[in-house]
């Protein structure tokens, strides 16, 4: 009776609204695209008619709605991948429990596992094997963790194996694929950690690595890039020639492309 004349209202927790962490093309020859967004608190939309309208496809999942990757797989556009939490580092950022999987076209999600990488930031499929996938995953943005950096199924996300990893405080923010050589990848590792006083975003953890052998094994790259510690990198490979590679680097007094 007390509580009759007063109405309910939100109070929270509330994320800030608006953020696209990632997007995906499905291509089938004589079909529309079917473009598929990844938002960092609102699961994943999909279009097959250039945009015009969009629909949800992730809202019955029952999975943590943010979405850091999504990724189509180029020799069966049936199968997507969507990777559960933002790897950006707001105090609003909403983590993730792993990585889903669908096999008809984002109309059902399967979890696939790694549920403690918390975020992760991007999702390399091998275009001339379905099976064969990468995750690089972010960690746990409020702490240290060992489940983060660079994974790789064999088996269609049954298993994976953490193959590039730094340390607890460490994780890859970026992952890409040689599109004239799968076997070749390079990745962006961050080492990053929010407290609630602060955020420590860089340190001796943040690299660019290189594998020519599809994960197996890795080498830092440091030549003609800044010296001492390192921020958040972003990667990018020209698709006409493998040999040319784009890299933004967060670097005191010599950050740049």
């Amino acid at each position: 009776a007390l509580l009759a004349p007063n109405k309910w209202r939100s109070i929270g927790p509330v994320n800030t609204s608006g953020r696209i962490d990632d997007f995906a093309v499905g291509r089938v020859a004589g079909q529309p695209d079917a473009v598929y967004v990844a938002t960092a608190s609102g699961g994943v939309f999909k279009s097959t008619n250039g945009g015009t309208s969009w629909a949800p496809v992730f809202d019955g999942v029952n999975a943590m709605m943010s979405i850091g990757a999504i990724a189509v797989s180029r020799t069966n556009p049936d199968v997507v991948w969507a990777g559960t939490g933002e790897a950006n580092n707001r105090q609003s950022s909403s983590w993730g429990d792993g990585i889903y999987k669908s096999t008809d076209a984002g109309k059902t999600w399967k979890q696939m596992g790694l549920k403690d990488t918390r975020s992760i930031a991007r999702i390399a499929v091998d275009y001339t094997n379905a099976d064969i996938v990468y995750v690089a995953a972010g960690g746990h943005l409020w702490g240290p963790n060992a489940e983060r950096g660079v994974y790789k199924s064999t088996d269609g996300g049954a298993t994976w194996r953490k193959v590039l990893y730094v340390n607890e405080n460490t994780g890859a923010t970026d992952l890409v694929m040689d599109p004239q050589n799968p076997q070749t990848l390079y990745a962006a590792t961050y080492q990053r950690q929010r407290a609630a006083w602060g955020f420590n975003g860089g340190g001796p953890g943040s690299a660019i690595y290189r594998s020519t052998d599809g994960g197996a094994t890795w080498t830092k790259l440091t030549n003609g890039l800044p010296a001492g510690d390192k921020g958040r990198i972003g990667l990018d490979v020209f698709h006409a020639d493998g040999r040319i590679v784009y890299a933004t680097i967060e670097a005191g007094g010599a950050g740049g492309r």
